[in-house]
């Protein structure tokens, strides 16, 4: 039988198990050490990973149906790009799913999706791009409401380099589909760094007017924290005000309290958040973004440090928690980009 993914304990996706085998508190309110998993998903997600590592993949066509047909474009947004990651390496059951449905809009979008990922890492990247457009086209052409394939083809554009006009066309695209759409937004930030050559100033006037605009619930709302974490771990530019990183911290911060604690779905945000606070020195408010973590460890900000993602989340925390001020929380010389290769400061 084929091995589960190594993130998977079987009592994280029983809500009976979870209770009866509930993690360890510390006095402090954290979990021990070793109950910190990375990248854990939610109830919904894992078991279509357990399935996928035995090639099945009829519980994966469920959860990107559902969450298709009921247009919760953040829940398919994040499942398409984990579940697209996994086939990275276990291609097995999206061939199969292929093979049983070919022009299955969810098929079209995790194929997508696998291309783009794959041709990034290449150093041919641009040219590689260029040859999977067809492939983003018939996603976005299999479902003309669905806004996740423009989110690719907007960091499609951001990997060959395309123009503003073109990259306007499929931004507005994007925001027609879904005004408030998180993974649009991130997209859209990376590619307007990289023409503006990593202007951070720009970025945040970008992150701070969408996040002005969306609901006070919305991931939007996280835009700007990202600004910050790229002019913290970028270290280039003109200084970006105190004050303008502590308010991007705080409205990251009322975003944090509006969703469950201990909850894997709001977990990137408050590991991001956590990253920020910690390197604006606010230890209180780091510690109380940790507490709402509990278990769940995220890659990003984390890999941007450090090849070991867990261990450097453990580490941060730790300094936290007892109160020591170490290089931990500092970024190296040359932070790692949320592709896997090394940061530039166009890449946001």
């Amino acid at each position: 039988m084929a091995l589960l993914p190594p993130f998977i304990r079987a009592s994280r996706f029983s809500p009976t198990a979870r209770t009866a085998a509930a993690p360890h508190r510390a006095v402090d309110g954290l979990p021990a050490d070793d109950e910190v998993l990375l990248d854990v998903p939610d109830d919904l997600l894992g078991p279509a990973l357990v399935a996928a590592a035995r090639d099945q993949y009829e519980p994966a066509a469920r959860l990107l149906a559902r969450t298709r047909e009921r247009a919760e474009w953040e829940y398919h947004d994040r499942y398409v790009t984990r579940l697209a990651s996994f086939a990275r390496s276990r291609p097995e059951w999206l061939a199969t799913w292929r093979a049983a449905a070919p022009r299955d809009p969810d098929v079209l979008l995790l194929t997508a999706q696998l291309a783009v990922d794959r041709a990034w890492e290449s150093p041919a990247r641009a040219e590689l791009l260029r040859e999977v457009s067809p492939l983003i086209t018939a996603a976005a052409q299999s479902d003309v409401r669905d806004p996740v394939p423009w989110r690719i083809a907007l960091d499609h554009a951001r990997g060959t380099r395309a123009g503003h006009k073109y990259f306007g066309e499929l931004w507005e695209a994007a925001v027609r589909r879904a005004p408030h759409h998180y993974g649009c937004h991130v997209a859209a930030k990376r590619y307007l760094a990289e023409s503006w050559h990593g202007s951070h100033r720009e970025c945040f006037d970008f992150a701070d007017r969408a996040a002005q605009d969306a609901p006070a619930g919305s991931l939007v709302q996280a835009l700007p924290v990202r600004a910050a974490f790229a002019y913290l771990t970028d270290g280039c530019g003109p200084d970006v005000p105190r004050t303008r990183l502590d308010a991007a911290a705080d409205r990251a911060i009322a975003l944090s309290a509006r969703f469950p604690s201990v909850d894997p779905w709001p977990a990137e945000i408050r590991n991001l958040l956590t990253y920020v606070l910690v390197r604006l020195g606010r230890r209180d408010d780091a510690l109380v973004q940790l507490r709402l973590i509990g278990p769940y460890a995220t890659s990003f900000p984390w890999s941007r440090l450090s090849d070991d993602p867990l261990g450097h989340f453990l580490a941060v925390r730790e300094e936290v928690r007892s109160g020591r001020r170490t290089p931990s929380g500092q970024p190296p010389r040359h932070p790692r980009s949320e592709h896997g290769d090394r940061a530039h400061s166009d890449d946001h």
